[in-house]
């Protein structure tokens, strides 16, 4: 074992002595390797942090909350035939629900408006990008939001179509700054309305989102927009009951939305654990995509190194031919030369950890909210694949060396 140990150290050191001798050709032999594990490193950091941040934002639904919406979320392709021509969901849905959903504790009809962008001002501050929503009282019950300070609005705010509203946190800071919010009068798409209301910031984003939701009453978003249709159903099921409500969900809208029982139901349902599901079989294919397309750098390197090995042996063929001459076996040149090109490789492998390290803060720099990582997996699959890319295309150059003749090598000048 200890001369194995010598004969390895000697060996690498003998690498490392090349190495350093041809500093610009083991540079750019290295450069194929680098860019290859820096962009699986780097990938890999990025659609950690978004897989963590993404998961975090659909959980914050809550583990009982469904959401019934007309389409797909995350749909992966175009709309079919049949989800462009579905009917959109009514607050009578929502209505029914309410009223015959036994396992469903909460209810809530969610409006988007049917235009954008939507100005929000107050005084001479302004925000061009609001996240408008119409939505009842129960929204707020539901947990889907956190109150900073003063009130959500009531049923009764809501039936009578009040014109007031509870705002984001970022949408709170732009119009009004250390200006306390409550009370005053906001314009959000040319309609006032009276600010009751701040939410604090999500626990999760992702993307540096910011938090410029406006929420409204329902009912005084219909008035606002009368023309907007696109909406869902935030439902919350009773404590450990989310299967039943479900089945309850999807039975009673077959019924009120008149669905043939050999036909597929025109609406769907999607709790945090399915959308996240869905989220990762989308990043799952894009970080496929990524692994093949860093794996055109590896090959590129592992044939620079290849390359590199075969001009390699034939400089130092009289080397060979003397430490044949004096004892070397096949298996102490083949170990010699594949250990070289690992070693080079491998190199490359730190430095390309280096390089995906770089990428993953940068990223961090771009997207403050997106908390990339270079994950331990990431790290060692790449430093592994170097290595073995120099173990692999180093196989030809060092059968190459140890079969040298060594009388022919060491009169090679």
């Amino acid at each position: 074992m200890n001369f194995f140990q010598q004969a390895l150290k000697n060996n690498t050191l003998l690498a490392l002595d090349t190495i350093r001798e041809h500093k610009t050709r083991s540079a750019l032999t290295m450069l194929g390797v680098i860019i290859g594990t820096g962009t699986i490193i780097g990938v890999g950091a990025i659609l950690t942090g978004f897989d963590g941040a993404v998961t975090g934002v659909l959980k914050s639904f809550g583990p009982n909350s469904v959401i019934v919406s007309r389409t797909p979320a995350f749909q992966t392709s175009d709309l079919t035939a049949e989800q462009r021509a579905r009917r959109q969901l009514t607050h009578d849905n929502a209505s029914v629900l309410r009223d015959d959903c036994s396992a469903c504790s909460r209810v809530s009809s969610m409006l988007w408006p049917n235009h954008g962008p939507i100005v929000t001002k107050y005084k001479g501050n302004a925000v061009y990008q609001t996240q408008v929503r119409g939505v009842e009282e129960s929204y707020a019950q539901s947990g889907q939001i956190d109150m900073n300070e003063g009130r959500f609005f009531t049923d009764f705010e809501d039936k009578h179509r009040e014109p007031v509203a509870v705002i984001g946190a970022d949408m709170q800071k732009a119009l009004f700054g250390e200006e306390n919010p409550l009370g005053k009068p906001i314009i959000v798409d040319g309609q006032q309305f009276s600010v009751i209301g701040t939410m604090l910031r999500p626990t999760s984003n992702f993307f540096d989102s910011t938090d410029n939701r406006v929420l409204l009453p329902f009912f005084t978003m219909q008035k606002l927009y009368p023309s907007a249709k696109d909406m869902a159903l935030v439902v919350t099921a009773a404590d450990n009951q989310l299967p039943q409500a479900m089945d309850q969900v999807r039975t009673i809208l077959r019924v009120q939305r008149h669905v043939a029982p050999n036909k597929r139901e025109d609406f769907e349902l999607s709790t945090a654990e399915q959308m996240v599901e869905q989220f990762r079989q989308i990043t799952s294919v894009t970080f496929l995509v990524m692994i093949v397309l860093s794996s055109i750098g590896l090959l590129v390197g592992g044939i620079g190194v290849m390359n590199i090995m075969l001009v390699s042996v034939t400089e130092r063929t009289r080397e060979i031919g003397i430490r044949k001459a004096i004892g070397a076996r096949r298996i102490d040149i083949v170990i010699q030369f594949l250990l070289e090109a690992s070693v080079l490789t491998g190199l490359g492998g730190i430095l390309g950890l280096v390089l995906g390290w770089l990428i993953a803060e940068g990223s961090r720099l771009v997207f403050p909210s997106l908390p990339t990582e270079v994950p331990a997996w990431a790290a060692i699959t790449g430093i592994c694949v170097s290595v073995g890319v120099g173990l692999f295309f180093g196989i030809w150059p060092a059968s190459k060396a140890a079969k040298l003749d060594p009388v022919t090598a060491l009169r090679y000048e």
